[in-house]
């Protein structure tokens, strides 16, 4: 079938278990967006405008992975499905690739930078191998829209409970892995983190069950998946919001380690302040459903993010001894973006059905890699802004900064941000699915499958 009945319920233990995969993910994901760009900076020893070049060519690489991963992933066979082997295959390629990105090599100064351009494009690879299968499980698990809202909410909640243990955690097992040497704690602590997210993948894989299939006897090529992809409305609106809203979240996660290490003067707050902001996330994406009941998707993305604009613009005004509220602040951004991403992703299994409505095709995988495209687009961009502006401020690692410098960090930390989310209250505002219209296609879609056997109709 093509589509499930809409009355399916899911466990408990089911959207535990698929939150598991998230949970694991951010064992990658939120040392990347914490640490990484510092760790590149203070212990690998590269200059910051060199390491925004390369997440901005290395994540642009990545990035074009995606859909290749979504295409194959969505024309994968196998008794297990077409998205869950994935998340055993790829358990031995994201952990050896994770210690091997945080490893410093004894090279020369240019034989660092080809080291860190070849493990950074192994590690996102492998992150986008294991991650879009992950994603795309989300579609074809339930075709429910309240369902698929709560499942995200797991997911997210996972995500950001794991990215919360990580953000607070890393720093301490840095040190007592390290024992004074930065360098060894990385590498242990990497592969710590490979073992316990092999673990979660496989109560993932074990969790979840495929029930979506597309439509029988579908065989389109990848050029034809992305066409679909062009000339759907709703999925273009997102793909541009996510790169928008990727780049004020990233711009805010990698400069607060600067930001407190340097400005504020209190390295010793970097885990504690992410751990706040990450528990907020979480506690944001919990609430999603209450606050469903009161609004639409499309409704309450708009308020959130025009709040964390507001919020993110006012913490520039904050002084650097005003501790308490720099961590208020913080968590109330945290609370308001934690339902950001149960509402987006949930908007883009829409969207895939919105797809299969109008062209009578099915590409979740696609749907889902595209959409992981955007976010690495995003990022990179925040990247590269982030080491282009500090070193055009005079940037010195491990030296105390010069006023200018620290402005630099500042806006960065607060203005930057705030203006890229407001930026994305206004692409918000043309995404032109409803909840009724989804639960409309939704049905249309049900009913053509009990009518014919080849999967659903084709619409304009």
């Amino acid at each position: 079938m093509s589509s499930v009945s809409s009355s399916h319920r899911l466990s408990i233990k089911e959207k535990l278990g698929y939150a598991c995969g998230d949970v694991a993910s951010n064992f990658y994901w939120r040392v990347f967006d914490v640490f990484l760009f510092i760790f590149y900076t203070d212990v690998f020893g590269l200059p910051p405008a060199v390491v925004g070049t390369m997440m901005l060519v290395t994540r642009i690489i990545d990035a074009f992975s995606d859909p290749l991963m979504g295409a194959i992933a969505d024309r994968t066979t196998t008794r297990f499905g077409k998205f869950r082997p994935y998340l055993i295959w790829g358990i031995i390629p994201i952990a050896a690739a994770g210690v091997l990105t945080f490893t410093v090599p004894d090279l020369s100064d240019n034989g660092k930078v080809i080291w860190a351009y070849a493990t950074y494009i192994f590690m996102m690879l492998a992150y986008t191998f294991i991650n879009v299968p992950y994603g795309a499980l989300l579609g074809v698990i339930t075709a429910d829209a309240k369902e698929r809202t709560s499942l995200t909410s797991f997911r997210f909640i996972g995500a950001f409970s794991g990215g919360s243990l990580v953000a607070y955690i890393t720093p301490e097992l840095v040190s007592v892995f390290g024992q004074g040497n930065e360098q060894a704690g990385w590498q242990l602590t990497m592969a710590l983190y490979g073992v316990i997210a092999g673990i979660l993948f496989i109560t993932t894989f074990l969790a979840t069950k495929e029930r979506i299939s597309p439509p029988k006897n579908q065989q389109t090529s990848v050029a034809q998946d992305i066409k679909d992809l062009g000339q759907n409305k709703p999925w273009l609106v997102l793909f541009i919001l996510a790169l928008v809203i990727m780049m004020t979240i990233s711009l805010r996660a990698s400069t607060g380690t600067f930001y407190f290490k340097y400005f504020v003067e209190r390295p010793d707050l970097i885990g504690s302040f992410s751990m706040t902001y990450l528990i907020a996330l979480a506690i944001g994406a919990a609430s999603t459903p209450v606050m469903m009941r009161y609004f639409d998707k499309k409704t309450l993305l708009l308020l959130l993010m025009s709040l964390v604009g507001v919020l993110s613009i006012a913490f520039y005004f904050i002084d650097k001894n005003q501790i308490e509220l720099m961590f208020v602040t913080q968590a109330l951004i945290g609370f308001f973006l934690g339902p950001k991403s149960p509402l987006v992703f949930s908007m883009y299994a829409d969207t895939a059905d919105y797809s299969q409505w109008r062209t009578g095709r099915r590409a979740t995988a696609m749907v889902f890699s595209a959409a992981a495209f955007s976010q690495k687009l995003g990022g990179a961009l925040a990247g590269a802004m982030i080491g282009y502006l500090l070193a055009s401020m005079g940037y010195v690692a491990n030296q105390a900064q010069t006023a200018q410098s620290n402005q630099g960090i500042v806006l960065l930390m607060t203005i930057i941000p705030g203006v890229f989310a407001v930026i994305a209250v206004a692409i918000i505002s043309f995404y032109p699915l409803s909840d009724e219209r989804v639960a409309q296609l939704q049905q249309e879609i049900f009913d053509q499958d009990d009518d014919n056997s080849q999967g659903g109709a084709v619409h304009g």
